[in-house]
């Protein structure tokens, strides 16, 4: 009796939930009708309401109704997105769960009334219902239907571009070899490899036809790992190592300086800058070190204490400024020595402190004795952790020449963005370029200081000796979202890639990626130079991503483009005080995302993808550039970019890029100020100690909240794939293929392997051997590619988050190895650590 109780209060309590279900989305879906979304929510909630009221009421009907919702909502999910699994699985899971429990003998054995003859005792034929009989097969047969159309869908990719690059080389012209600076193939000197930023090997020994075999050579653990007192969220292990001789140079995100043997791993020194504390830090990082190999031979290095007398007076000035800020060579446990070849590293309390390779030791014949440069020299604004030198600064002829980066939207009283080239040997100022004061660039006098909240450079710069030009990508003046203050020269060298003159800092020219930039698509990344050939003619080419998307092919002598650059429309009506820029320039090669719609949205289940489409239509969204606004802006791409710091790698000979481009939308929205004190956004959250107060814009007439576009669940509100590798002729712009990349096995309660792509942090290198490596996926795996095709040939799980840039070199053995750092990114929250690993081939391969 008891069981019979159970069965008989089954369909009562299915109803009620289905009835719930389609209220949820009856009432969600009016709302986003007055909006101007879909009918299918307030359609489809209408149909659950009914199909559960007939189930409580036991009627077979129940399941015709509900078969006809399914029905609808899988030929409605096709109209909008096709045979694209993910999005169809959003659409349809929920019903084709609760379907399928509409099935069971639970359910169905309940659907059978008597009629009323039957219950006078005159005998009836069966109208038992089942999965198979009656309303139940109508109901099988869509899901059925339902079923198969998943399957399709999950053997079609409706988002890979199917191709293969040229396998042509040209020979290095002698100007690019002139450049190259005559570094050996197995070496890796800079940051990109070489000053020009290509992120390329000679070096060919791995192979689309063995690299599968690669495996661990050695592995090194720095003992540095994030979560320590003061650390900032964004605390990150972005390291891209150098490779000299048969020593492996790093650093840490506390700043440790670490040399090891490249062949073994074995630690051959360490040393520690003892960075100050209570600093001001949005990020700490170190994205590697510099390398300045001496002056020329036969040239001896400077002695101790050859500094100007200008030189002397900005550092006792920036000591006074700054009091308790340590110095290298003051330290009684320091080794000191004079050097000629040294190692450059920013610290997070603003120095260049300069290293002897071999040892360690701080370099005395540096900085007038003191083994480093003052960085707060001249500054205004001053608040140690506030600015410093994030990238390591490009090392070209006898000059290092250091940008840095500024606190993001905390105010409008920040630090300047002033570019210094200082003399390698000695550490003496040579010029300052200031983009608040882009003529003058001989050195500061000693009393004055730099143009204060100027526009600066925190990514990675490029060097061209043959030609006399360094590269600097530029940033923007703080706050990023408002832009109603800002002078004739901020409006022109913003959002930039401006060129200067080696030898006296001079403007030489500027190319814009965005006109009056209110996205934060500040140029992130370094800037590749290789010589293309156009119309059979050698063109010295630089090539610069963006985090909107744009590849701009520039000829780096001039600025002019080599692939045409056309200027769009863009959405108007700026915050008040503000305006918007009528156009903005789009390159032949772009990997600008196409624009969102209410179909774009997506979710784990229907219910909170259509919460993403309620706050799809309830944001500011006409496309890209649609100004921020104080009802709040959707922004695609957002500010984590399509490229970022990891920039592309390209193959001069073959004249191709390797890219990840990643796709993620944000939310920007102003919050109007009344006074320079209160906190709008960090609110009960205001940071710990010395951290500061991230997007409040003290000064400025609006704070801004910023987030990325998530549904309830925390997952993002558009559609996979977030990320891709893509495979690109220069020459052309033509895109060759382009394929989904990453699993979000690291990204879910349950480790699921689905390869959905993911976003990626960290840039791809390539070699001569046709095989590209990238470690920078938010799922801990390094990954080898066929460069002609994007085919992916080899993957090793890592120990944790790999947000950096790979390198190889040559070890003592004649090995090739790819070096992979492996300690974790704050902000994306994947998992610390401080390995770096090593790969090989198998000894005699």
């Amino acid at each position: 009796m008891r069981g019979e109780q159970r069965r008989s209060s089954v369909p009562l309590v299915t109803g009620i939930v289905v009835a719930l279900t389609g209220v949820a989305l009856g009432a969600g879906g009016a709302w986003l009708i007055a909006l101007g979304g879909s009918w299918y929510y307030l359609i489809a909630g209408l149909g659950l309401v009914l199909a559960g009221v007939l189930l409580i009421a036991r009627r077979p009907a129940a399941l015709w109704v509900y078969a006809l919702v399914t029905l609808g909502t899988l030929l409605w999910a096709l109209w909008e997105v096709g045979l694209d699994w993910w999005p169809l699985a959003a659409r349809g899971n929920v019903l084709f769960v609760l379907g399928l429990f509409l099935l069971t003998p639970w359910v169905t054995r309940a659907l059978h009334p008597r009629p009323a003859v039957e219950a006078a005792g005159v005998p009836m034929p069966s109208r038992r219902v089942s999965a198979l009989r009656g309303a139940g097969l109508p109901l099988t047969a869509t899901l059925v239907l339902a079923l198969v159309v998943a399957v399709l869908s999950w053997f079609v990719d409706l988002h890979r571009t199917v191709g293969t690059l040229s396998p042509a080389r040209v020979a290095a012209s002698p100007a690019a070899a002139a450049s190259e600076g005559g570094v050996p193939p197995g070496e890796w000197v800079a940051y990109g490899r070489t000053g020009l930023g290509q992120r390329y090997s000679p070096l060919a020994q791995i192979t689309p036809a063995n690299v599968a075999d690669l495996q661990v050579a050695w592995t090194y653990h720095t003992g540095d790992v994030r979560g320590r007192s003061g650390d900032p969220e964004e605390t990150t292990y972005e390291v891209t190592p150098l490779k000299i001789g048969n020593r492996l140079f790093l650093c840490t995100p506390h700043q440790r300086v670490i040399a090891l043997d490249a062949t073994t791993g074995a630690e051959v020194w360490r040393y520690d800058p003892r960075i100050r504390g209570n600093l001001a830090l949005q990020h700490l990082t170190c994205r590697g070190l510099s390398y300045y190999a001496g002056p020329p031979q036969g040239q001896a290095a400077a002695p101790p204490a050859a500094l100007p007398p200008e030189d002397v007076a900005r550092r006792e000035a920036a000591r006074a400024a700054v009091p308790d800020l340590p110095i290298a060579a003051e330290d009684a446990a320091r080794r000191r020595q004079d050097c000629a070849a040294k190692l450059f590293m920013p610290t997070a309390d603003g120095r260049l402190i300069a290293l002897d390779p071999e040892t360690g030791a701080v370099c005395t014949n540096f900085g007038g004795g003191t083994g480093q440069i003052d960085l707060w020299a001249n500054m205004p604004n001053i608040r140690p952790g506030a600015y410093y030198s994030t990238s390591p600064p490009p090392v070209a002829g006898n000059l290092v020449i250091v940008g840095g980066t500024v606190l993001d939207n905390v105010s409008v009283h920040e630090q300047s963005g002033v570019i210094r080239a200082y003399d390698a040997n000695t550490g003496a100022l040579v010029w300052n370029w200031d983009s608040g004061d882009p003529d003058a660039t001989a050195p500061i006098p000693p009393d004055r200081t730099y143009t204060a909240n100027s526009p600066n450079s925190w990514a990675i710069m490029s060097v061209d000796e043959g030609l006399g030009l360094v590269y600097v990508p530029m940033g923007n003046q703080p706050p990023d979202q408002w832009g109603g203050r800002r002078s004739p020269s901020v409006e022109r060298l913003s959002s930039s890639i401006v060129a200067l003159d080696l030898a006296t800092g001079r403007l030489r020219w500027v190319f814009q990626t965005v006109h009056h930039d209110l996205w934060d698509y500040d140029v992130p990344a370094q800037p590749s130079l290789l010589d293309l050939t156009i119309n059979g003619q050698t063109v010295p080419a630089l090539v610069q991503p963006t985090k909107q998307g744009e590849i701009y092919v520039l000829d780096r002598r001039s600025g002019t483009p080599i692939l045409p650059v056309r200027e769009v429309p863009a959405p108007q009506g700026a915050a008040e005080g503000d305006h918007a820029a009528p156009t903005q320039p789009v390159s032949a090669l772009s990997f600008g995302p196409t624009p969102l719609t209410g179909r774009d949205m997506w979710g784990a289940t229907v219910f909170d993808q259509l919460a993403c489409r309620i706050q799809f239509h309830r944001l500011r969204y006409e496309g890209r550039f649609t100004p921020p606004s104080v009802q709040g802006t959707l922004v695609y791409p957002g500010n984590f970019g399509v490229f970022n710091w990891g920039g592309i790698a390209v193959d001069p000979q073959r004249q191709i890029a390797f890219t990840t481009p990643t796709y993620l939308a944000f939310v920007s929205q102003l919050v109007p100020r009344a006074d320079d004190t209160t906190l709008y956004v960090q609110g009960a959250n205001r940071p710990r100690g010395s951290l500061p107060a991230l997007n409040e814009n003290f000064g400025a007439p609006f704070a801004v909240k910023l987030h990325a576009f998530l549904s309830p669940l925390g997952i993002p509100c558009q559609a996979p794939p977030w990320g891709y590798v893509a495979g690109v002729e220069l020459a052309t712009g033509r895109i060759a293929w382009m394929h989904k990349n990453g699993t979000v096995q690291d990204l879910t309660p349950i480790p699921l392997p689905f390869r959905m792509g993911v976003p990626n942090l960290g840039g791809p290198i390539v070699t001569a051997g046709g095989v590209a490596f990238l470690s920078g996926t938010l799922d801990r795996y390094v990954r080898a590619y066929d460069v002609s095709n994007g085919r992916q040939l080899w993957e090793s799980r890592l120990p944790a988050g790999g947000q950096a840039t790979p390198m190889t070199y040559e070890g003592a053995d004649g090995r090739q190895f790819v070096l992979v750092v492996a300690g974790g990114h704050g902000s994306l929250g994947t998992r610390p650590g401080d390995a770096v690993i090593a790969y090989a081939l198998p000894p005699g391969r």
